[in-house]
């Protein structure tokens, strides 16, 4: 029998743990500078000498304290230090949560993001919350949205269902911006749809052979590009967080299937290539356990896939 002094110790060490854990997960780990995840990778149809180095950032999630504009104005001087020849912004900009400041922070974020250079341009899609925390947005059922407005107004690129045709040293190529797959979830009842993606009219505006770069914020359209979408050499998202919660590969915060099945990483499926960011912020709840935030980078042209760094 457990004695009750020993009871009390265990219950005392029990309860310190899930402090410390608490206190981690909400004031550290999220706090953390972005590491730099990298990849290397030639995908099938990307010719091997059209080398493009991509700079992607993803689901910004703008919030005091934790994603505030000073911060967000160090990962942007992150982000041009890398010298990519292409900045891809994967969509949510505004928070997800709900219980600290986020009104207003557009007229913040939206100047410093604005400050991102490449030489190919910076390029943008939105996300879900891009769509959900704007109440006008959702009762009217059509954009633009407070978030699409900012990055405009930025002077950054929103590519939604749409498709920009790019050249760098000789070589072309496309990159095409889907609208987001959920967008109209807490008004599908009454719209009749819940997404604002297009993928069959967002790829018909790729015309010719050159290949194809895919911005979409969530990664559950991948098994349809993979299966029908040949002339995707790769897919590019956000979105999961990867998991935002990550205890030994179990991730009870991934709440769509493709959240579940692409949650970080690069996967390859029939030939295609799929890179998913874990993301610089946080949504629906402050916490990150097991996936810090991350700037991606990506070598197109350089070879193989390569684990992130």
């Amino acid at each position: 029998m457990v004695s009750r002094r020993t009871f009390l110790k265990g219950a005392a060490w029990l309860g310190a743990s899930l402090t410390s854990f608490g206190a981690y997960a909400v004031g550290v780990e999220p706090m953390l500078w972005p590491r730099v995840a990298s990849y290397a990778l030639t995908p099938a149809g990307w010719p091997p000498e059209l080398k493009i180095k991509i700079v992607a950032l993803a689901d910004i999630h703008a919030v005091d304290p934790w994603m505030t504009a000073a911060r967000i104005k160090g990962i942007v001087d992150a982000a041009n230090a890398l010298e990519g020849n292409i900045i891809l912004l994967l969509g949510d900009y505004v928070s997800g949560t709900r219980w600290f400041r986020s009104e207003g922070m557009a007229s913040e974020w939206g100047p410093v993001l604005g400050a991102l250079r490449a030489p190919l341009g910076v390029h943008a899609i939105l996300g879900n919350h891009d769509w959900w925390e704007d109440k006008t947005a959702m009762r009217a059922g059509i954009g633009p949205t407070i978030a699409h407005r900012a990055l405009l107004d930025a002077g950054i690129a929103v590519h939604n269902n749409d498709a920009v045709h790019l050249s760098h040293e000789g070589r072309s190529f496309w990159l095409a911006g889907l609208g987001d797959q959920l967008a109209f979830v807490p008004a599908r009842r009454r719209l009749g749809r819940s997404g604002d993606d297009d993928l069959q009219g967002t790829l018909a505006k790729t015309v010719g052979n050159s290949p194809v770069v895919l911005m979409a914020h969530e990664p559950d359209i991948f098994p349809r590009v993979a299966t029908s979408a040949r002339h995707v050499a790769l897919t590019l998202c956000g979105h999961t967080h990867g998991g935002q919660v990550n205890l030994l590969g179990w991730r009870p915060a991934a709440g769509s299937r493709g959240s579940r099945i692409y949650p970080r990483g690069h996967f390859r499926e029939n030939g295609r290539d799929l890179l998913v960011s874990s993301g610089l912020g946080c949504s629906i709840a402050p916490i990150r356990v097991g996936v810090p935030p991350e700037i991606m980078v990506v070598e197109l042209g350089g070879g193989r896939a390569a684990s992130p760094k």
